[in-house]
């Protein structure tokens, strides 16, 4: 990670790096623990932390070998002057930081206490760094994805009517955890009869009843990495109109995932899945973007939308997820996470996507 920084530097022309995202931090540093500071200064790597955190931090960045030591920072020596002592030792001039993620407040004052170093903005250049995985990080995602899997196959035996949305989350958010999930990787989303119109819908005591659609969106995190998957599901015996709306996503879940190629845009695949809704009639009801990669952090990029132009290669991640949504009516979600392979798509996901009727 250290030679990724150093060609980072002489890339953009920059003395130096500060990174303090958490995702960051620990991609670069292996440190978990969010809180800390890393400086690269093209001389070496720096992990600061406070008393919190100085023995992991010692684990974790010599487990990851990394190239990083640490540095504890308290009342005696401010974490400032440490930066700013670092910098003038190793004639740092500018230093890139992370303006993505940076409050202005925070830039405000680094930039008055580590003056005259200049900071230079990096925009997305560290993230870009994330979006091809390694095989052991691929190795993490599937097994974070297998963990919702199981969640699914499970909760299909306790749906049940009358039961309400916030248990349904419960019990997923539960069963992902006793199957070895250290966290979620967001909220989960349990949605039910009119409530899945609504694709981000928090979960409430309203009660599942018969013949709703139940939308299901979770994830979990695994070592550090997420999954991201959901399913719909049918309390009951679903009417014709919800059939025709369930098979339409999924015939274009599967069209995405059939022709995604490596060299394609990401644009290009999502107006595979956008063009089959809009054909079936429902084109005005698929608002959101088909995708989005996953790693460390739950949205990471590119994403396939209909803006993202990068183009997708080998051990990227991606989830295919298109949707309708109908205000009044319900709505369908199908979404599983999977890899960009030399030939096509692998899916991590291997719950049933045929319409369940419960």
């Amino acid at each position: 990670m250290i030679q990724k920084l150093k060609t980072i530097c002489e890339e953009s022309e920059l003395g130096g790096i500060l990174i303090t995202d958490p995702y960051n931090l620990q991609y670069f540093t292996g440190f978990r623990g969010g809180e800390g500071y890393a400086l690269f200064t093209g001389a070496q790597g720096i992990l600061y932390v406070d008393s919190r955190y100085t023995e992991a931090a010692v684990q974790e960045t010599g487990k990851a070998g990394s190239g990083f030591t640490v540095t504890e920072f308290n009342r005696e020596h401010p974490l400032m002057d440490l930066l700013g002592r670092q910098l003038r030792e190793d004639f740092v001039q500018k230093l890139g930081f992370e303006d993505r993620s940076m409050v202005c407040s925070t830039y405000i004052s680094y930039r008055e206490k580590l003056a005259p170093v200049q900071l230079i903005p990096l925009e997305d250049r560290l993230e870009r760094e994330r979006r091809i995985k390694t095989p052991e990080e691929l190795d993490l995602l599937k097994k974070a994805e297998a963990i919702g899997d199981q969640a699914f196959t499970e909760i299909l035996s306790v749906l049940t009517v009358g039961m309400t949305e916030l248990e349904v989350a419960a019990e997923l958010e539960y069963r992902m955890k006793k199957a070895g999930a250290e966290g979620l990787s967001f909220d989960t989303i349990a949605a039910s009869g009119i409530h899945s119109s609504m694709p981000h819908a928090i979960p409430d005591d309203k009660q599942l009843e018969e013949g709703d659609f139940l939308t299901m969106d979770f994830g979990c995190r695994y070592k550090g990495y997420c999954s991201d998957m959901t399913r719909t599901v049918v309390i009951g015996k679903a009417d014709a109109e919800q059939k025709k709306v369930y098979q339409t996503v999924l015939e274009a879940h599967c069209k995405a995932m059939e022709e995604l190629r490596p060299g394609m845009r990401c644009c290009d695949v999502d107006r595979i899945a956008r063009y089959h809704i809009r054909e079936a009639g429902y084109g005005e009801y698929f608002g959101h973007g088909l995708g989005h990669s996953v790693g460390l952090y739950i949205h990471e990029s590119p994403a396939l939308n209909t803006r993202d132009e990068t183009i997708l290669v080998p051990g990227m991640i991606e989830t295919i997820e298109p949707g309708i949504y109908i205000p009044g009516f319900g709505g369908v979600r199908i979404e599983d996470m999977g890899v960009v392979t030399e030939n096509g798509y692998e899916s991590f996901a291997h719950s049933k996507k045929e319409l369940i009727e419960l």
